[in-house]
Protein backbone atom coordinates (compact mmCIF):
# COMPACT_ATOMS: atom_id res chain seq x y z
CA UNK A 1 0.00 0.00 0.00
CA UNK A 2 1.33 3.42 -1.31
CA UNK A 3 2.24 6.04 1.34
CA UNK A 4 -0.95 7.93 -0.69
CA UNK A 5 -3.00 4.96 -0.65
CA UNK A 6 -3.28 5.09 3.16
CA UNK A 7 -3.69 8.79 3.43
CA UNK A 8 -6.76 8.47 1.01
CA UNK A 9 -8.08 5.59 3.57
CA UNK A 10 -7.53 8.03 6.36
CA UNK A 11 -8.92 10.84 4.34
CA UNK A 12 -12.36 8.80 4.40
CA UNK A 13 -12.10 7.24 7.69
CA UNK A 14 -11.16 10.72 9.59
CA UNK A 15 -12.88 13.46 7.47
CA UNK A 16 -15.65 11.57 5.53
CA UNK A 17 -17.49 9.06 7.32
CA UNK A 18 -17.62 11.01 10.60
CA UNK A 19 -19.35 13.34 8.69
CA UNK A 20 -22.03 11.16 8.26
CA UNK A 21 -21.20 10.21 4.73
CA UNK A 22 -21.69 6.91 4.36
CA UNK A 23 -23.30 6.18 0.91
CA UNK A 24 -20.89 3.57 -1.08
CA UNK A 25 -20.83 5.41 -4.47
CA UNK A 26 -19.13 7.90 -2.50
CA UNK A 27 -17.01 6.20 -0.10
CA UNK A 28 -15.78 4.74 -3.27
CA UNK A 29 -14.81 6.91 -5.58
CA UNK A 30 -12.79 9.11 -2.37
CA UNK A 31 -10.74 6.00 -2.00
CA UNK A 32 -10.04 5.33 -5.54
CA UNK A 33 -9.49 8.82 -7.36
CA UNK A 34 -5.73 9.96 -6.07
CA UNK A 35 -6.10 13.41 -5.21
CA UNK A 36 -2.61 13.96 -4.91
CA UNK A 37 -2.76 13.90 -8.38
CA UNK A 38 -5.28 16.34 -9.18
CA UNK A 39 -3.46 19.27 -7.14
CA UNK A 40 -0.29 21.73 -8.13
CA UNK A 41 2.55 19.98 -7.86
CA UNK A 42 3.35 22.36 -4.48
CA UNK A 43 0.86 20.81 -2.97
CA UNK A 44 1.03 17.37 -3.60
CA UNK A 45 2.17 16.72 0.25
CA UNK A 46 -0.88 18.66 1.44
CA UNK A 47 -2.98 16.86 -0.90
CA UNK A 48 -4.90 15.00 2.07
CA UNK A 49 -5.13 17.65 4.98
CA UNK A 50 -9.39 18.57 6.04
CA UNK A 51 -9.03 22.48 4.72
CA UNK A 52 -9.31 23.93 1.69
CA UNK A 53 -6.44 24.00 -0.37
CA UNK A 54 -5.12 27.20 -2.48
CA UNK A 55 -5.01 26.53 -6.03
CA UNK A 56 -4.59 30.27 -7.50
CA UNK A 57 -5.82 33.16 -6.49
CA UNK A 58 -9.48 33.23 -4.46
CA UNK A 59 -9.74 29.92 -5.49
CA UNK A 60 -9.54 26.72 -3.79
CA UNK A 61 -9.85 22.91 -4.15
CA UNK A 62 -13.15 22.06 -1.60
CA UNK A 63 -11.86 19.86 1.74
CA UNK A 64 -13.16 16.63 1.42
CA UNK A 65 -15.55 16.75 4.31
CA UNK A 66 -17.30 19.82 2.50
CA UNK A 67 -17.21 17.79 -0.92
CA UNK A 68 -18.25 14.79 0.20
CA UNK A 69 -21.32 16.07 2.12
CA UNK A 70 -22.32 18.47 -0.72
CA UNK A 71 -22.33 14.84 -2.76
CA UNK A 72 -23.99 13.43 -0.48
CA UNK A 73 -26.91 15.80 -0.55
CA UNK A 74 -27.38 15.66 -4.46
CA UNK A 75 -28.53 11.90 -3.84
CA UNK A 76 -26.48 11.00 -7.35
CA UNK A 77 -27.58 8.35 -9.56
CA UNK A 78 -25.87 6.05 -12.08
CA UNK A 79 -27.89 7.53 -15.22
CA UNK A 80 -27.36 11.79 -13.67
CA UNK A 81 -25.72 14.12 -16.30
CA UNK A 82 -23.84 16.62 -14.19
CA UNK A 83 -21.82 20.05 -14.38
CA UNK A 84 -19.22 20.90 -12.43
CA UNK A 85 -18.49 24.88 -11.91
CA UNK A 86 -14.73 26.04 -11.42
CA UNK A 87 -13.22 22.27 -11.52
CA UNK A 88 -9.71 23.50 -10.94
CA UNK A 89 -7.53 20.58 -12.00
CA UNK A 90 -10.31 17.83 -12.40
CA UNK A 91 -10.39 16.67 -8.73
CA UNK A 92 -14.56 16.94 -8.25
CA UNK A 93 -14.63 16.04 -12.05
CA UNK A 94 -13.48 12.73 -11.46
CA UNK A 95 -15.36 12.09 -8.29
CA UNK A 96 -18.30 12.57 -10.08
CA UNK A 97 -17.68 10.69 -12.72
CA UNK A 98 -16.73 7.61 -10.80
CA UNK A 99 -20.50 8.30 -9.95
CA UNK A 100 -22.80 8.99 -12.97
CA UNK A 101 -23.32 8.75 -16.17
CA UNK A 102 -21.30 11.94 -17.66
CA UNK A 103 -19.84 15.51 -16.32
CA UNK A 104 -18.63 18.68 -17.51
CA UNK A 105 -16.50 20.66 -15.61
CA UNK A 106 -16.11 24.17 -16.49
CA UNK A 107 -13.23 26.22 -15.90
CA UNK A 108 -12.38 29.72 -16.38
CA UNK A 109 -8.37 29.24 -16.69
CA UNK A 110 -7.42 27.85 -20.18
CA UNK A 111 -4.46 26.51 -18.79
CA UNK A 112 -5.81 25.08 -15.84
CA UNK A 113 -9.04 23.50 -18.21
CA UNK A 114 -6.21 21.83 -20.77
CA UNK A 115 -4.62 20.07 -17.57
CA UNK A 116 -7.43 19.00 -15.97
CA UNK A 117 -8.47 17.16 -19.23
CA UNK A 118 -4.90 15.78 -19.15
CA UNK A 119 -5.02 14.05 -15.63
CA UNK A 120 -8.57 13.04 -16.54
CA UNK A 121 -7.41 11.03 -19.33
CA UNK A 122 -4.63 9.79 -17.25
CA UNK A 123 -6.49 8.95 -14.63
CA UNK A 124 -8.61 6.39 -17.26
CA UNK A 125 -11.79 8.78 -16.70
CA UNK A 126 -13.44 8.89 -20.33
CA UNK A 127 -17.01 9.95 -19.22
CA UNK A 128 -15.55 13.57 -18.16
CA UNK A 129 -15.43 16.83 -20.62
CA UNK A 130 -13.29 19.84 -19.16
CA UNK A 131 -15.04 23.65 -20.87
CA UNK A 132 -12.74 26.60 -20.42
CA UNK A 133 -14.88 29.71 -20.60
CA UNK A 134 -16.80 31.98 -17.76
CA UNK A 135 -17.69 30.06 -14.42
CA UNK A 136 -20.68 32.14 -14.30
CA UNK A 137 -21.90 31.13 -17.60
CA UNK A 138 -22.18 27.19 -16.45
CA UNK A 139 -21.89 24.63 -19.90
CA UNK A 140 -25.43 25.43 -21.67
CA UNK A 141 -24.95 23.70 -25.13
CA UNK A 142 -24.30 20.29 -23.17
CA UNK A 143 -27.27 20.72 -20.77
CA UNK A 144 -29.60 20.41 -19.30
CA UNK A 145 -28.27 18.84 -16.09
CA UNK A 146 -29.85 16.65 -13.57
CA UNK A 147 -26.80 17.94 -10.94
CA UNK A 148 -25.22 21.01 -10.83
CA UNK A 149 -22.34 21.73 -8.56
CA UNK A 150 -19.93 24.58 -7.60
CA UNK A 151 -16.64 24.04 -6.10
CA UNK A 152 -16.54 27.52 -4.39
CA UNK A 153 -18.64 30.16 -2.48
CA UNK A 154 -21.56 32.23 -4.09
CA UNK A 155 -23.57 35.59 -3.48
CA UNK A 156 -26.06 34.90 -5.49
CA UNK A 157 -26.79 32.29 -8.73
CA UNK A 158 -27.42 33.58 -11.91
CA UNK A 159 -30.83 32.69 -13.50
CA UNK A 160 -29.19 31.63 -16.87
CA UNK A 161 -26.95 28.71 -14.14
CA UNK A 162 -30.34 27.82 -12.98
CA UNK A 163 -31.94 27.27 -16.49
CA UNK A 164 -29.32 24.83 -17.22
CA UNK A 165 -30.86 22.51 -14.28
CA UNK A 166 -33.53 19.88 -15.64
CA UNK A 167 -36.69 19.94 -13.98
CA UNK A 168 -36.48 17.58 -10.80
CA UNK A 169 -32.65 18.57 -10.68
CA UNK A 170 -31.04 19.95 -7.67
CA UNK A 171 -27.73 22.03 -7.17
CA UNK A 172 -25.27 22.50 -4.54
CA UNK A 173 -23.39 25.14 -3.96
CA UNK A 174 -22.07 27.38 -0.85
CA UNK A 175 -23.64 30.57 -0.55
CA UNK A 176 -21.22 33.40 1.19
CA UNK A 177 -22.89 34.32 4.19
CA UNK A 178 -21.91 35.45 7.61
CA UNK A 179 -18.79 34.51 8.62
CA UNK A 180 -18.94 31.09 8.19
CA UNK A 181 -20.77 30.27 4.96
CA UNK A 182 -23.76 27.76 4.91
CA UNK A 183 -24.45 25.24 1.88
CA UNK A 184 -27.79 25.02 0.65
CA UNK A 185 -29.74 22.64 -1.35
CA UNK A 186 -31.88 24.03 -4.51
CA UNK A 187 -34.39 21.44 -5.85
CA UNK A 188 -36.35 22.81 -9.11
CA UNK A 189 -39.86 21.81 -9.22
CA UNK A 190 -42.11 22.70 -12.00
CA UNK A 191 -39.14 25.74 -13.47
CA UNK A 192 -38.51 27.13 -9.67
CA UNK A 193 -35.39 26.52 -7.67
CA UNK A 194 -36.52 26.08 -4.01
CA UNK A 195 -33.16 26.24 -1.79
CA UNK A 196 -32.77 24.15 1.84
CA UNK A 197 -30.24 24.46 4.27
CA UNK A 198 -27.48 21.72 4.47
CA UNK A 199 -24.44 22.77 6.31
CA UNK A 200 -21.80 24.77 7.06
CA UNK A 201 -18.60 25.79 5.19
CA UNK A 202 -16.52 28.41 3.56
CA UNK A 203 -14.79 29.16 0.42
CA UNK A 204 -13.77 32.06 -1.60
CA UNK A 205 -16.93 33.54 -3.72
CA UNK A 206 -15.83 32.38 -7.54
CA UNK A 207 -15.65 34.89 -10.26
CA UNK A 208 -18.64 36.32 -11.41
CA UNK A 209 -21.31 35.15 -8.57
CA UNK A 210 -20.88 38.23 -6.47
CA UNK A 211 -24.28 39.87 -5.57
CA UNK A 212 -24.71 42.19 -8.37
CA UNK A 213 -24.66 45.83 -6.76
CA UNK A 214 -28.22 47.98 -7.46
CA UNK A 215 -27.97 51.83 -7.94
CA UNK A 216 -30.80 53.89 -6.55
CA UNK A 217 -31.18 57.75 -8.08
Amino acid sequence: MSDYTSRRTMMVDTQVRPSDVTKFPIIDAMLQVPRETFVPDRLREAAYIGENLDIASDRVMLEPRTLAKMLDALDIQPEHVALDIGCGLGYSTAILAQMCDFVVGVEDDDARAEEAQALLLGHGTDNAAIMSGPLVEGAAKSGPYDLIILQGAVEEVPASLLDQLRDGGRIACIFAESSLGVVRIGFKIDGIVNWRFGFNAGAPVLTGFKKQAVFAL
